[in-house]
């Protein structure tokens, strides 16, 4: 059965734009109030998430979460958010507070750390009406206790052990839905996704590596890439 053809509009100059890897497709996706999403892009940098065709954001910073910041990026964001709301160096009563903060603000789902408690985990799945997503680094996490206190979605975070993660909580849970880091190639992506996964962090270039390339190009003289 060949493949539909889907018109696409570009605009003049938004055409220049981070498009997530292809083969992220051939993932089942997650379906959240209603959205299939497939793809996510990892980044807190608005520019990049005002020009990047990924299905979704995922909102996470290596300092304590703040509402100005999670306010920032849904205000820019045109595609769902999911709000990093601690869990390492923020622990207890203030992810609770962050997590229903970001909720009100109109996040998709919140995003906790590999060292948040089960009991912080349990009490955000009945607090808050929106999708608590665990990350998880290593088979050295309870992922039995992660699913007892409530979780639905697990954030696969564990480098270059991730399919191996993946399959292993795939096999547990096969119902389970899992987010993964897909890795620097489509062969990563791929394995990732054969692994189990349904949906795909993808960590875009910076900045100034786009940059980058359009200054060399404009050095030698020539147009926009």
């Amino acid at each position: 059965m060949s493949t539909p053809f889907v018109p696409e509009f570009h605009g003049n100059l938004r055409s220049f734009m981070l498009r997530v890897p292809e083969c992220i497709q051939d993932c089942s996706g997650i379906r959240v109030f209603g959205k299939r999403i497939r793809s996510l892009v990892y980044t807190t940098d608005v520019a990049i998430i005002r020009n990047c065709n990924a299905d979704a954001v995922i909102a996470v910073y290596p300092f304590t979460p703040q509402p100005l910041i999670t306010q920032a990026i849904m205000q820019a964001a045109d595609m769902p958010v999911f709000a990093g709301v601690g869990g390492g160096l923020t622990q207890g009563v203030r992810v609770l507070d962050l997590a229903l903060h970001a909720e009100f603000q109109g996040a998709i789902g919140v995003v906790v750390n590999a060292p948040t408690k089960n009991e912080t985990v349990r009490e955000l799945t009945r607090r808050i009406d929106i999708p608590v997503v665990v990350t998880v680094v290593s088979e050295r996490d309870d992922i039995d206790a992660r699913v007892e206190a409530g979780t639905k979605i697990f954030n696969v975070s564990a480098a270059a052990n991730t399919p191996q993660l993946v399959r292993y909580i795939r096999q547990k849970y096969p119902d389970l839905a899992i987010i993964a880091t897909g890795g620097p190639t489509d062969e990563t992506i791929r394995e990732t996704i054969a692994a189990g996964a349904n949906a795909i962090t993808w960590t875009p270039p910076t900045n100034s590596q786009v940059f980058k390339g359009i200054m060399e190009a404009y050095r030698r003289g020539e147009a926009h890439p």
